[in-house]
């Protein structure tokens, strides 16, 4: 592959300066197959080609099904997960039942400490967050973070943030969806907190919108050779944004995704350039 020729890209964690690759993989819908043994057998290579291309962050939550356990069964399989970035989410209500779900995500993951748990959409965010905490404290987990894939949750989580020290803050953004440059983005730099970013494709509508065009020839300028590559170096060129978490079940999405990840990313400059270029479509 030309990506492994180029530099991984990877950020700080700036609450301790950890090295995290700036592409991610998001298990929602994707990884939730239950117990189809073909469509767990075709997820394999897929999960493969991610490691093999940098990878380190998975990012689920009990919310997706039967994600947790094929993504826990895909990496006993694997076995060589030493880069391995667990990350998943509590999404219940109450302190017991919030114990008893991060329990049952380690079990499926296959995971003794969770790299990050997050509070899923702010469900019972001040909870939970006691418990992350302590459990922080004892080595249960590393990182602590809150996610919102809505954007009706945006003032709420904005005001939480101000107060609450997250060590990660997960939310949607791309080319197409900009919303959260106006303030989210800056307050968690500001509060000196990792972002992850989901839907960096919004859930494929990105592409609808480019069908059949080819990507600008000084896309190159930012080694990009696909659509995907595009949106993605877009999204982590961001300086605010530490890994966008995009989801597939193709291998050759996957290995065109984590492409996104190798070599350079657009300045300033060239970013503007790939809106006008985008919104002119």
């Amino acid at each position: 592959m030309v990506a492994k020729q180029q530099e991984l890209i990877r950020k700080p964690i700036p609450s301790s300066g950890e090295q995290l690759p700036v592409i991610g993989m998001g298990t929602s819908r994707t990884f939730d197959v239950g117990d189809d043994a073909e469509a767990r057998a075709a997820l394999l290579p897929v999960l493969q080609a991610f490691f093999d291309q940098g990878g380190a962050l998975i990012d689920s939550s009990p919310m997706y099904g039967s994600s947790e356990q094929v993504t826990g069964d895909l990496l006993r399989q694997i076995g060589n997960k030493d880069a391995l970035f667990a990350a998943t989410k509590v999404w219940t209500y109450g302190k017991q039942d919030g114990i008893e779900q991060m329990q049952r995500s380690m079990q499926r993951m296959g995971v003794e400490v969770f790299d990050l748990m997050q509070i899923h959409n702010l469900r019972d965010w001040q909870v939970h967050l006691e418990t992350l905490q302590e459990w922080k404290r004892q080595g249960r987990v590393r990182y602590i973070g809150i996610t919102t894939s809505h954007g009706r949750f945006h003032e709420e989580l904005e005001s939480i943030l101000d107060i609450e020290p997250f060590d990660f803050v997960q939310f949607s953004y791309s080319i197409g969806n900009r919303t959260v440059e106006q303030r989210l983005l800056p307050l968690a730099a500001e509060r000196g907190m990792a972002t992850l970013i989901n839907r960096p494709f919004q859930r494929g509508e990105l592409f609808a919108k480019v069908k059949g065009k080819p990507p600008p020839d000084w896309a190159a300028e930012f080694d990009c050779a696909s659509w995907a590559q595009f949106f993605l170096k877009f999204v982590v060129s961001h300086p605010a944004v530490s890994c966008a978490i995009p989801a597939t079940s193709k291998l050759h999405h996957m290995q065109d995704n984590m492409a996104a990840g190798f070599g350079r990313l657009p300045d300033a400059a060239l970013r503007k350039r790939m809106i006008s270029y985008f919104e002119a479509l």
